[in-house]
């Protein structure tokens, strides 16, 4: 799994004119379901997300986590952020789970993002054409692969 944490004042999904989730202060994650993903994948990645420490303390450092501010998370899925470039202009995206592994995993971290956070976690719809309007906040953006844990 992959996922890019962007710390946002705001941020807000619509699809076809409607907003499916919105935000104030959180976390806009943008989430990548390979293959290869396992449930294990999904805790480490989960835990991660909700104990983060990117939110300033009253000395300017980031040592808040979404809990100390009592943030949000809009989470959307993107099967872009596995997006093969090595070969030619056009992006592949082999290594990104079809939807019948895909979809299962997503809501799961639904779930699991949920429980950890205690609060509704805001979403976009697997799969449909969404506009993601944001608002950064720093910016902070953080890149997490549990493929390779940095």
């Amino acid at each position: 799994m992959r996922a890019i944490i962007q710390r946002v004042t705001e941020a807000a999904c619509l699809v076809e004119g409607k907003t499916t989730g919105s935000i104030e202060t959180g976390f806009l994650v943008l989430l990548g379901i390979e293959d290869a993903d396992t449930s294990e994948d999904l805790e480490w990645l989960s835990q991660k997300i909700v104990n983060m420490r990117i939110f300033s303390d009253e000395n300017g450092l980031m040592n808040k986590s979404l809990a100390d501010v009592n943030g949000n998370i809009l989470l959307i899925s993107q099967f872009t952020l596995f997006a093969a470039t090595k070969k030619g202009n056009r992006p592949g995206f082999t290594r990104a789970a079809r939807p019948d592994k895909a979809i299962p995993l997503y809501e799961e971290m639904i779930r699991r993002l949920t429980v950890l956070l205690q609060k509704e976690v805001q979403t976009g719809i697997f799969g449909a054409d969404m506009k993601i309007s944001l608002l950064n906040d720093g910016p902070v953006t953080i890149m997490i692969d549990t493929k390779n844990k940095e």
